[in-house]
C-alpha cells in the first residue's frame, strides 16, 4: 500500500484546499479504518497509521490482555500474549498488523465518503473562522457560474465561493463568466451543513465600505457615516456628521471636484448618491434628506414619528422622485414617515378649511 503519488496528493490538497495536511491524515485514517471493518467485517478495534516518511500506509487491530477472555475480538489471554512476546503483561495492548494487499473498490469508496465528510467539516471551520473575520468588507472576486439568477464567485486570495443572489445583485448590472468584480462580504450562513459565504453588490453596507475606503477622514473617525439607505442601482442617500467644527463632513466625502464621491459613483455603475448632512434635529434632518429637492417647510408629529413636508409647486416631482423613491429613501434615512405635498395643494386645502369654518359660524 505504498504510493508517493498519494502523499504527493495530499500536499496538494493542503495548498488547494486550505486545510492541513495533518487534518487530511487523520481523516484518511479514520476513513480507512472504517472502511476496512466494513469489507472484512471487523469487530476489533481498529486503528490504520499512514506513514508519510516511510511513505505507507498500515492497518492495526488492538486486542487487550487479559487473564480471563471474555470477548476473543477485544481481548487476548496473557498466555497467548506472551507467545507473541514474553515481555506483555496484563493490561498491556497486542498491536497486530493486519495490512491487506489491497483494498477491495467498496472499501475504497467507503474511505472516500468518510474522508471527504471530514474535508468538508474542515472547510467549513475555515469558512467561519477565516471569512467572518472578513464580514463587513468589500473583496475582489471572479465570477464562476450562473444558476438561474443565483451568482457564484470565487473570492480572490481564498478560493472560497461566495454566492450573490438576486436581491443582493445591482439591477442593470451583468455578470459574465471570467468578470472580475468588488463585492461585499454580507454574512457567513449555515446551508445544508456547509458553511456558505453569502456577497452582495446592493447592500447599504457596500456603499458604507466605499467611502470608507475612498474618505481618509472617516477611516480616522473625523467623519461619521450616521445612516445609509439605498435602493441598489438607482439612488443612495448617506447622511455624515462631524464632531470637529473645522471639518466639512460633506465636503469631505464628495472631495476636491467631486473626486471621492465620482469614484464611488464609479463603482456602482452611475447609481447616485446624495451626500449629507446629519442633523439633530429632525426638522433640519428630514428637509435635507429630501435633497435635490427644496423644502419650504417640515412640521412632525413626533409621537407618531410622522412628518408633513411642503415643496414648491415646481419641485413636487423632485421631492417625491420616480415611483416615490426620494421621498421613500428619505424616510429611511431618517426613520421617519414622510408625507410630500406642494405648496399650492396645501393654500388649497388651508382656504378650503377657512371657508368650511366661516360658513359654520354664519350657521
Amino acid at each position: 500500500m505504498v504510493n508517493r503519488e498519494f502523499f504527493q496528493a495530499l500536499d496538494e490538497l493542503e495548498r488547494g484546499g486550505k486545510v492541513s495536511k495533518q487534518l487530511l491524515i487523520e481523516s484518511l485514517e479514520a476513513g480507512l479504518a472504517s472502511a476496512y471493518k466494513k469489507e472484512y467485517g471487523e469487530s476489533r478495534e481498529i486503528t490504520v497509521r499512514l506513514n508519510e516518511e516511510k511513505q505507507s500506509i498500515k492497518v492495526y487491530a488492538h486486542r487487550l490482555v487479559v487473564a480471563e477472555v471474555e470477548d476473543e475480538e477485544s481481548q487476548i489471554s496473557l498466555e497467548d500474549a506472551r507467545e507473541i512476546k514474553p515481555s506483555y503483561k496484563e493490561g498491556d495492548v497486542v498491536i497486530e498488523d493486519i495490512t491487506p494487499k489491497e483494498f477491495s473498490r467498496i472499501a475504497a469508496q467507503t474511505a472516500k465518503q468518510v474522508i471527504m465528510q471530514r474535508i468538508n467539516d474542515a472547510r467549513k471551520e475555515y469558512v467561519l473562522s477565516e471569512m467572518s473575520e472578513r464580514q463587513g468588507e468589500i473583496l475582489n472576486a471572479v465570477v464562476r457560474r450562473k444558476e438561474g439568477t443565483t451568482v457564484y464567485v470565487e473570492i480572490s486570495g481564498s478560493q472560497m465561493e461566495g454566492v450573490m443572489m438576486q436581491n443582493d445583485q445591482v439591477r442593470g448590472e451583468t455578470y459574465n463568466i471570467g468578470d472580475v468584480i468588488k463585492v461585499y462580504i454580507k454574512k457567513i450562513r449555515d446551508s445544508r451543513g456547509t458553511a456558505q459565504v453569502v456577497v452582495s453588490r446592493s447592500s447599504a453596507g457596500f456603499v458604507r465600505r466605499l467611502f470608507e475606503m475612498e474618505v481618509p477622514e472617516i477611516k480616522a473617525g473625523l467623519v461619521k457615516i450616521m445612516s445609509i439607505a439605498r435602493e441598489g442601482g438607482f439612488r443612495t442617500k448617506i447622511a455624515v456628521y462631524s464632531e470637529d467644527p473645522n471639518v466639512d463632513a460633506v465636503g469631505a466625502c464628495i472631495g476636491n471636484k467631486g473626486v471621492r464621491v465620482n469614484a464611488v459613483v464609479a463603482e456602482l455603475a452611475g447609481e447616485k448618491v446624495d451626500v449629507i448632512e446629519w442633523c439633530a434635529d429632525p426638522i433640519e434632518y428630514i428637509a435635507r434628506a429630501l435633497s435635490p429637492a427644496t423644502v419650504l417647510m417640515v412640521s412632525i408629529n413626533e409621537e407618531e414619528k410622522h412628518a408633513s413636508v411642503v415643496v414648491p409647486d415646481e419641485k413636487l416631482s423632485l421631492a417625491i422622485g420616480r415611483s416615490g423613491q426620494n421621498a421613500r429613501l428619505a424616510a429611511k434615512l431618517t426613520g421617519w414617515k414622510i408625507d410630500v405635498k406642494s405648496y399650492s395643494s396645501v393654500v388649497t386645502a388651508s382656504a378650503d378649511g377657512a371657508e368650511e369654518a366661516g360658513e359654520g359660524a354664519d350657521a
